[in-house]
């Protein structure tokens, strides 16, 4: 069930309160899926911070795929929290939409930091770490859409060179992932 099809009467069921009760901390549904919206992005940020702060030391290429597989076994455990982030809050309206794109952009900012410039010419260009957390983003809710959101970790390999080819190159990027 999604964004559109929940009713203030099937939270209130789901969480055990009256509708009197929902209508003591939330305005409306909007409401209330704005605050959960919130919450469980902040609740990612906090898992891809804490495995950039564990790698902290290491290479950019670890520091990116501890992210990333800390990502995507957070929606492995999660698989609502990878809904919610990923699929309802482009559904939920222009509000959380620009909540959505305000979390792109931020882990875009995790992304870019500590990454490797290009050996060759001017660098990547600005909107790089935009498109490629916007990639990411992308594919996790199409697989999500798919009824695959239980099994998101498997595409670890992919999304990880992926992300690493855009910087550092194909070849060098499949090295990395082929070494593991």
């Amino acid at each position: 069930m999604g964004y559109h099809e929940t009713t203030v009467s099937l939270i209130g069921q789901r969480a055990a309160v009256s509708k009197s009760d929902f209508y003591k901390h939330f305005e409306s549904k909007d409401d209330c899926f704005v605050a959960t919206y919130e919450a469980a992005i902040e609740r990612i940020r906090e898992q891809v911070v804490a495995a950039c702060e564990d790698a902290e030391g290491n290479a950019w290429p670890e520091r990116v795929s501890a992210s990333i597989a800390a990502l995507l076994d957070l929606f492995d455990d999660e698989p609502a929290l990878a809904s919610i982030a990923l699929v309802e809050g482009l559904r939920a309206g222009r509000g959380v939409y620009d909540r959505y794109q305000a979390a792109l952009d931020s882990f875009a900012g995790i992304l870019g930091r500590g990454a490797p410039l290009p050996q060759v010419g001017a660098g990547v260009p600005k909107a790089t770490d935009e498109a490629v957390i916007g990639g990411i983003a992308s594919l996790i809710g199409h697989r999500i859409l798919a009824g695959e959101g239980e099994r998101l970790s498997e595409l670890f390999p992919e999304i990880l060179e992926f992300t690493l080819s855009v910087y550092l190159g194909a070849e060098e990027a499949r090295r990395i992932v082929s070494a593991g």
